[in-house]
C-alpha cells in the first residue's frame, strides 16, 4: 500500500483541485476511506498495478457519491458537490459537472454499454492509462480508445441536457 499511496493521493487531489476551499471532504480523507474499503475486502490478491487501481477507482467513486448524496440530503436537495470533469470527460476541460449527475449518467451508460461505463470509471476515477484499462478489461488498447471517445461524447450530451 505505501507504494501506491502517493499515486492515490495525487488522483484524489485532482478531484478537489477546483473545489471550494472549505469543501468538507479532503483528498487525504478520500484516500484513507478508500484504503479502509480496499483492506476490508475479502479479495486482496491484486494481479497488478492496473487491477489495484481499477478496484481503487470503484471505491473512490462510491465514496465521492456517498459524500455528495449525504451533503445533498442534509441541505434538503441543495448543495450538490461539483467536480471538474476536465478533459477526461468533456472536450473543453473547463466545464463543471455535478457528481451525482455524472454518477446517474454513468449508471445509464452502464445499462446500454457496460464496457464503456467501466472505461470511464477506470480512466476518470482510477486514473488508468489506455493500456492499463485495456489490461484490466482484457481488450485491445484501440478498443479502449474507441469506447473512451464514444463514452465521452455520450456523457457530454447527457450532462448537457441536465
Amino acid at each position: 500500500m505505501p507504494l501506491v499511496y502517493d499515486q492515490l493521493r495525487a488522483l484524489a487531489r485532482s478531484f478537489f483541485a477546483v473545489q471550494r476551499p472549505n469543501h468538507t471532504l479532503e483528498p487525504t480523507a478520500l484516500v484513507h476511506e478508500a484504503f479502509v474499503r480496499l483492506v476490508g475486502q475479502s479479495q486482496t490478491d491484486w494481479t497488478g498495478r492496473a487491477h489495484f487501481f481499477a478496484v481503487a477507482a470503484k471505491a473512490m467513486r462510491q465514496i465521492l457519491i456517498n459524500h455528495a448524496e449525504a451533503k445533498q440530503a442534509a441541505k434538503r436537495g441543495g448543495g450538490w458537490q461539483r467536480i471538474s470533469v476536465s478533459e477526461a470527460v468533456t472536450e473543453s476541460g473547463d466545464r463543471e459537472v455535478d457528481l451525482l449527475a455524472l454518477n446517474e449518467a454513468l449508471s445509464s451508460l452502464e445499462e446500454m454499454d457496460e464496457r464503456q461505463a467501466r472505461v470511464v470509471e477506470l480512466r476518470f476515477f482510477g486514473g488508468l492509462t489506455v493500456e492499463e484499462a485495456a489490461e484490466v478489461l482484457k481488450v485491445a488498447p484501440r478498443t479502449i480508445e474507441l469506447d473512451w471517445r464514444m463514452a465521452k461524447a455520450w456523457l457530454v450530451r447527457q450532462l448537457g441536457e441536465k
